[in-house]
């Protein structure tokens, strides 16, 4: 596990080095890690989700309803 955390200074010396580059793109590389990281919460921390035939209904039933909830903050504005 902490060998894992190595190449974390690596990765941090490459974001100063690239922030021009990195800056605009932040909002959409944010909302990706948000998305994987419902993904992991669901996927793999429900384990009753899993359970019966159809094991990834309930992980797409949640991306769905996630889906249509920030569809609709977006659409009506609050």
């Amino acid at each position: 596990g902490a060998l894992s955390g190595a190449v974390e200074p690596a990765g941090a010396l490459l974001t100063v080095l690239l922030y021009r580059f990195i800056v605009p793109a932040l909002p959409y590389l944010l909302a990706f890690a948000a998305g994987a990281m419902i993904y992991v919460v669901v996927e793999e921390l429900i384990p009753e989700a899993q359970l019966g035939e159809h094991s990834h209904a309930g992980t797409l039933s949640v991306m769905g309803g996630f889906l249509v909830m920030m569809l609709l903050d977006v659409l009506l504005g609050t």
